[in-house]
């Protein structure tokens, strides 16, 4: 555009000499005159045009002109003046809260995470999974997994776990869960007296008198306990109403009480669970612990079969559905985020516009002016092949009506 309103001045300069040539021949009142008027008038117009423009950058021809590189000049007037329009005409909490008013934010949030195209949803689903994936790669997992334990230890220290337990031993007995656990340890006590029966033989004959062992009695004796015992076990397992499963039931429920009220049992948990939390091997367990989830999370956000993009984009539709179709939730988040941005504006309005200006205020003077130039030049281009046609229309109507007198 600069080079097109340059050789459209270059043109009107052509004119004018022939327009002065063929004109001295036939008469200044004749077609010429008014060609003459035109080129003439336009050249002024142009040539002024285009020192207008270029003052505005740079100085006309390099020559220290009084007002001329405005711009550049007058670059830290120009942020600060830029930086006070933006306060005072888009950072005020008035501005933002009457935007904001007729703006249903949470519709058109939910209205997008819903929208059931597949490009819409593979954007959000890369996006957020890769997204994830790249946090959990930046943070530092022996720092993260060790802040992450230090906060959980300082958590369980505040928390007395004997009463805790108490209360689930006693919930676990009001609703039955504990009967299982009795079928279990009747289970694993059978269990375990068949793979030990001949440590049991051995040790009711080393107790048994030598006249036991002389008759061979010590061995009915010890099948008589041991048959004994299996009895038992298998009446306590099939029988619900079994004395030992009162007597054990009986137990959890002194042993629940106990661990609410009694002192001495709660400190004896308490110091177990300071033992069990400084051990250095639960500190290494939930490193491992720690590291594996994160290794298995980054991998499996990062594959495209894992099913994790899809339960992303899943949950990620189920929350826009719900906020599209449920007004109440709408009318909360709106008012949230329209306290949330007011708050913003008058919190950091003065923050914000301190980094335009300052930001403005370091570019040097060729940077103000290339990007200035640059938005809005062509416009500024137009002014100037503007200014030579009206220039000449204006010296065309001067000729006309000094010809008429």
């Amino acid at each position: 555009m600069r080079v097109f309103a340059t050789a459209m001045l270059g043109a009107m300069a052509a004119t004018f000499l022939v327009a002065r040539h063929f004109g001295a021949q036939g008469g200044a009142h004749g077609a010429w005159g008014y060609v003459l008027a035109f080129a003439e008038a336009a050249m002024v117009g142009g040539l002024a045009d285009w020192f207008a423009v270029t003052a505005l950058f740079r100085r006309p021809l390099g020559l220290p002109i009084p007002h001329t590189a405005i711009i550049p000049e007058n670059k830290d007037r120009i942020a600060d003046t830029m930086a006070a329009f933006l306060r005072e005409n888009f950072l005020t909490p008035q501005v933002v809260a009457r935007r904001l008013a007729g703006m249903n934010l949470a519709a058109a949030a939910g209205a997008w995470l819903s929208d059931p195209r597949d490009d819409n949803g593979g954007r959000v689903r890369a996006g957020a999974a890769e997204l994830f994936a790249q946090v959990l790669e930046s943070l530092d997992p022996e720092r993260l997994g060790n802040q992450v334990r230090a906060g959980l230890v300082k958590q369980l220290g505040k928390l007395e776990v004997a009463p805790l337990l108490g209360q689930l031993v006693s919930a676990a007995i009001a609703d039955k869960r504990h009967l299982p656990v009795i079928d279990s340890l009747v289970r694993w006590t059978g269990l375990t007296l068949e793979d030990n029966e001949d440590i049991v033989r051995d040790m009711i004959n080393r107790r048994a008198g030598a006249v036991l062992r002389w008759t061979g009695l010590d061995e009915r004796l010890a099948n008589s306990v041991i048959d004994g015992l299996y009895k038992m076990l298998a009446e306590v397992m099939v029988d619900p109403e079994h004395p030992l499963r009162a007597k054990i039931e009986e137990g959890l429920a002194k042993l629940a009480d106990d661990l609410g009220t009694d002192s001495d049992l709660r400190g004896k948990v308490e110091a177990m669970k300071a033992d069990l939390l400084a051990n250095p091997a639960v500190s290494n367990w939930w490193q491992g612990v720690w590291e594996r989830l994160r290794t298995g999370l980054i991998e499996r956000a990062r594959k495209p079969g894992s099913g994790f993009g899809g339960q992303l984009t899943e949950a990620l539709g189920e929350l826009g559905a719900t906020l599209r179709d449920d007004p109440a939730l709408q009318d909360q988040i709106n008012r949230y985020a329209r306290r949330s941005l007011v708050g913003i504006a008058t919190r950091y309005g003065d923050h914000i516009v301190r980094l335009v200006s300052e930001t403005v205020k370091r570019w040097d003077a060729r940077t103000v002016t290339d990007r200035i130039e640059g938005a809005v030049g062509r416009d500024l281009q137009f002014i100037r092949i503007n200014g030579t046609l009206v220039g000449g229309l204006v010296g065309v109507a001067i000729h006309t009506f000094d010809t008429l007198l």
